[in-house]
């Protein structure tokens, strides 16, 4: 890497991506301070939506209105972004008069996006504006002005497009957060929008909530080879447990270790299962996290697992697609 060349020394880099942080946090801070009656109109606007958000802006705006409307939509607030370019060019066909826009443009004067007001307002949505200038043209045609005018840019030159998109972010944010709120919006209604997210939460749960422990396949350490083969097939879990007198797990028996031994030709019907299980297999704990499990039959190449206590004796057994919610375990969530 050639060495800077702006006349900077390294040693003020740290300094000045202070100053970056500073300047945004006071952008923030003048939004904060603010926030008053339209904030609150303009919630009640997006509650009472009987149609869907429609969020629209050009540029960094546009970046930063797909990310609310990705939000508010993850949030219980169904909406989709709209390219104002998009949007006159045949795309304002997908909005209704029970619609609600949130049109975002720090000056307030983007050509693209004042071009599609007029047609906004035939079609009778209501305008949310998230602008830095309330007496723009966006703010004059808009229901709802969020102002979120910040007092610089963190851009030596004052024109790239920094604290001010971090203002509307974070405005974008306080909206949609409020929403959850004014909505009831639960942890279970989250889950339903988010199914992926659903593994995320069974990998905080702990081992007894998703083991099995009745109907497991279990066998005694002095029975016979076909006997254990025979509890093996009707267990439905490629595997088998073999316990002692005092049901303390003494190995296992899966599905390879019997076609191993009989490749080998150690199977034999009457001699004992310990002839060929696996001795001393690994285990868990019932108070374990599904994370810690599932990082050790990832690692170990396992795919089932047996559960001890204290004793060491068999208190159930968990299968891999259990922990991914993909077994016969049902998860209330």
């Amino acid at each position: 890497m050639s060495d800077c060349t702006c006349g900077q020394r390294r040693t003020d880099w740290i300094p000045l991506g202070r100053d970056v942080l500073d300047i945004e946090i006071e952008g923030l801070t003048a939004v904060r301070d603010r926030l008053g009656p339209s904030f609150e109109a303009a919630l009640a606007l997006l509650a009472g939506c009987r149609g869907r958000v429609v969020v629209t802006g050009l540029g960094k705006s546009g970046l930063v209105g797909r990310k609310l409307a990705a939000t508010l939509s993850s949030t219980g607030t169904p909406a989709f972004f709209l390219h104002p370019v998009e949007g006159a060019h045949g795309d304002m066909g997908s909005l209704r008069a029970e619609d609600v826009v949130i049109a975002i443009s720090n000056s307030g004067e983007t050509d693209e996006l004042n071009a599609i007001l007029p047609s906004l307002r035939a079609i009778g949505t209501s305008i949310i504006a998230m602008t830095g200038k309330a007496q723009s043209t966006l703010g004059r045609a808009a229901d709802v002005v969020l102002d979120a005018g910040v007092p610089r840019e963190a851009c030596p030159h004052n024109l790239a497009p920094t604290a001010s998109t971090t203002a509307v972010l974070a405005l974008g944010d306080a909206l949609a957060v409020c929403l959850i709120h004014w909505k009831s919006f639960t942890e279970n209604d989250f889950l339903r929008y988010h199914p992926g997210g659903s593994l995320g939460q069974r990998l905080r749960l702990r081992v007894h909530e998703l083991m099995h422990t009745t109907g497991i396949p279990v066998t005694q350490d002095d029975v016979g080879q076909e006997e254990a083969v025979r509890v093996l097939d009707k267990g439905g879990f490629g595997a088998v447990a073999v316990v002692d007198g005092s049901g303390r797990l003494m190995g296992i028996l899966t599905d390879g270790d019997v076609r191993r031994a009989v490749i080998r030709g150690d199977y034999a019907p009457r001699t004992p299962v310990t002839a060929i299980m696996t001795r001393n297999p690994r285990s868990a704990r019932s108070g374990q996290s599904v994370a810690e499990l599932l990082d050790v039959m990832e690692q170990k190449a396992i795919t089932v697992l047996p559960i001890v206590d204290d004793a060491h004796r068999l208190v159930g057994l968990v299968h891999l697609h259990d922990l991914l919610g993909k077994g016969g375990v049902s998860f209330a969530g």
